[in-house]
């Protein structure tokens, strides 16, 4: 139930487009190179809690719950659900800790995974691109903490 891999990204596919509609047609043809296709199935464990691995991703097909072991109950919690668009573990990847949730196939589901290696690759040989990348990746931490910070300020 693990994922499967390969090297589909055609820049002009609809759902590419949609992960990608932060980038114009040209930028994301010039990162295709360097992401992967990575496939799961439904109920398969994307990410995992307090494994430090080194991707990130951008789900083009299916959802993603995200869940997170609560101290109190000892279980784990659905935090968010996750829709084809989206960037998933961009946190863990920024700070090469390990994951602080984890991340299951609602159903199967497609993902374009960018390594460590390959961010530091397109850091050397597209700088411009990898800026662009890299601001995206801090406006949904910024997005994200903001609603956490809603969600929190609601409970109180």
């Amino acid at each position: 139930m693990g994922s499967t891999t390969g090297n589909t990204c055609d820049p002009q596919a609809e759902d590419i487009k949609k992960a990608f509609r932060f980038l114009v047609a040209d930028e994301v043809g010039a990162l295709c190179p360097y992401l992967e296709l990575r496939e799961w199935e439904q109920g398969a464990i994307v990410m995992q809690e307090g494994v430090a691995e080194d991707y990130m991703g951008f789900l083009i097909e299916g959802r993603l719950a995200v869940k997170r072991l609560t101290g109190f109950w000892g279980k784990q919690i659905i935090i968010a659900i996750l829709e084809k668009g989206t960037l998933v573990g961009e946190g863990a990847f920024l700070n090469r800790g390990p994951r602080t949730t984890t991340v299951v196939a609602m159903e199967q589901c497609r993902m374009l995974v960018l390594t460590a290696a390959g961010m530091n690759d397109l850091i050397l040989n597209r700088p411009m691109l990898a800026i662009k990348l890299l601001k995206h990746m801090l406006q949904i931490i910024s997005l994200r903490l903001t609603k956490a910070g809603e969600r929190i300020s609601e409970l109180l």
